[in-house]
């Protein structure tokens, strides 16, 4: 973090504010690909062997690649990730923002060109050119709700319009499928599913407190909670005056006094010295 602080003090005048705006309208654009011009998707995917070929565009034409959503809730999706993507932006910072998206993109990048030179050399040279298939911004959607859940884990979301969930939950959920996904999925799945969520994994990481997870904080933190669960005793006698009570000494004495209007007790050091309290 003291390295994010000090890059941010460098560079953070150059982070895009409201990112989130136009990562959605990407996903429109291509959304609109999809409708109008089907087959021109196919040369926006992540690519490897077509860049190396030149065909450099894919390296960000693949942003343009929208999660698969039903039409009937584009809208509720977009008005969605609106929401998070902003809400993270104002809880960690524009530029920290900027930072675990790009990173995020970087790594599925890398991912990409390494599975490609895994199985290139592993073929002796043949070009594989199935790899995009597998990097797209489903999984980028499915690192910004985790960070979202771990960052506002209270949060409550209505499934399905009706059924209220917190983001904890629904984080939990997606961290669980994409752990059956890498468990199902072969090596190029596997490469998709940490490449696009190495740079979560890292936010999630850096973000913990290990301090409490020391014994001695362990310890100190259950002494804590055993001196709070033991009763504690309520003094029956108090002095209106030096505020003792029994439980400062068992020689102390206490009485009321008869001439002061009100329930007003003294010790034996201020009985007779306190002046009498009248009402009004």
């Amino acid at each position: 973090m003291g390295f994010l602080n000090k890059m941010e003090r460098k560079f953070g005048k150059y982070a895009i504010p409201n990112l989130t705006f136009w990562l959605l309208g990407a996903w429109l654009t291509g959304f609109i690909i999809q409708i109008t011009m089907p087959e021109v998707q196919s040369m926006l995917t992540l690519e490897p062997a077509y860049i190396l070929r030149g065909q450099v565009w894919r390296l960000v034409s693949w942003l343009l690649i929208p999660p698969s959503v039903n039409m009937i809730f584009l809208v509720f999706f977009f008005a969605c990730y609106y929401f998070i993507g902003t809400s993270i932006e104002q809880a960690i910072g524009t530029f920290r923002y900027n930072v675990y998206l790009f990173s995020g993109l970087l790594c599925s990048i890398l991912g990409a060109f390494l599975l490609y030179a895994f199985y290139y050399v592993g073929t002796g040279g043949i070009s594989v050119t199935t790899i995009g298939y597998y990097f797209g911004s489903q999984y980028i959607t499915m690192s910004l709700f985790m960070v979202f859940a771990v960052v506002y884990p209270n949060v409550e979301f209505r499934l399905y319009f009706l059924i209220p969930i917190k983001a904890k939950w629904m984080g939990i959920l997606d961290a669980a499928w994409m752990g059956y996904m890498f468990l199902v999925s072969g090596l190029p799945g596997r490469v998709a599913i940490i490449a696009s969520l190495l740079n979560f994994l890292i936010f999630f990481f850096s973000t913990r407190n290990y301090k409490r997870m020391a014994p001695r904080e362990i310890h100190r933190r259950q002494a804590y909670r055993q001196q709070v669960r033991q009763p504690r005793q309520i003094s029956k006698h108090k002095c209106a005056i030096c505020g003792r009570t029994e439980e400062d000494g068992a020689e102390l004495e206490f009485r009321f006094c008869s001439k002061c209007e009100g329930n007003y007790e003294y010790c034996q050091d201020h009985l007779f010295t306190h002046q009498h309290r009248k009402k009004g």
